[in-house]
């Protein structure tokens, strides 16, 4: 088990299974030398408490709920990553996420919410490898009505 996983399991996580896409003109990511690309991940979540797969924060998902969803894309992605790349122990830097809020009219608070992602990301990788630039916005609809896209960057050790 690496190091990253061993982290989670502290933190009462598991990895789930890596999410497949449904077509084949697109992949959960792409690994260009030392530079790994995630797609949009947001389905398939792992059951945890607190997390709503779909609906819109601010209205149907609570912000509490939001950043629960946000752990779990996070561990998602991690999953992702570990199919790829075939250890955490790999990631030599979390560089960037961009997280998308399935957010109801006047919800502000998708830093908040995108918050559950990255401070997963900086606890399972450690300050010098989990932090991170990072985007937050709200967005009026997302594919299957998902609560919480994210896609990110990470530099890699091959």
């Amino acid at each position: 088990m690496s190091a990253v996983e061993a982290r989670l399991e502290k933190l009462g996580f598991t990895l789930p299974p890596p999410p497949k896409f449904p077509s084949a003109n697109r992949t959960a990511g792409v690994l260009s030398e030392n530079l790994l690309m995630l797609s949009g991940h947001g389905s398939g979540l792992p059951n945890l408490p607190g997390v709503r797969q779909r609906g819109k924060v601010g209205s149907e998902v609570s912000e509490q709920e939001g950043y629960a969803t946000a752990r779990a894309v996070a561990l998602m992605m991690m999953s992702t990553i570990k199919e790829i790349v075939g250890d955490l122990d790999k990631v030599v830097r979390v560089i960037r996420i961009f997280g998308m809020v399935n957010s109801a009219p006047n919800f502000e608070r998708q830093s908040a919410v995108i918050d559950g992602a990255s401070d997963l990301f900086f606890e399972a990788f450690g300050p010098e490898v989990g932090q991170h630039a990072r985007a937050a916005i709200g967005v009026a609809e997302l594919p299957q009505r998902f609560a919480v896209e994210i896609m990110g960057d990470f530099r890699v050790r091959l």
